[in-house]
């Protein structure tokens, strides 16, 4: 009933730019938090960034400065610009959203999670 659609990641070299987009399908009745998680190969998954519903902001240190995560909550997504990228940024980024949805009148919340997307970058 809900889905997480992430678009944006690819090869990029160190230096350069990418913009995550993520949007949320389904009997939605509310988002609530949403933000941006990575893996990085062979590592545990990360917080890299949130946003609440009144869109208060929280990065991880290793991106402050360098990355903002901002919401259109009209259309259901979350973004993420990504600037100054480093190797170290290499890693599959999943898009998260605190939720509630409908399925026959009856509300359900979820934490929900994209597929994820891939951004490499290159020294």
């Amino acid at each position: 009933q809900v889905q997480l659609v992430e678009s944006g990641g690819g090869l990029v070299q160190a230096g350069g730019s990418l913009r995550l987009s993520c949007v949320v399908s389904g009997t939605i009745v509310s988002i609530r938090n949403m933000g941006w998680y990575r893996q990085p190969p062979g590592k545990q998954r990360e917080l890299v960034s949130s946003i609440t519903s009144d869109g208060t902001t929280n990065y991880a240190d290793s991106v402050k400065g360098r990355f903002t995560i901002s919401r259109d909550s009209a259309k259901k997504m979350v973004y993420l610009q990504m600037s100054s990228l480093k190797p170290e940024d290499t890693a599959v980024y999943y898009c998260n959203a605190d939720l509630t949805y409908s399925t026959d009148r009856v509300w359900y919340t979820s934490n929900s999670w994209g597929q994820g997307t891939q951004v490499t970058v290159s020294s």
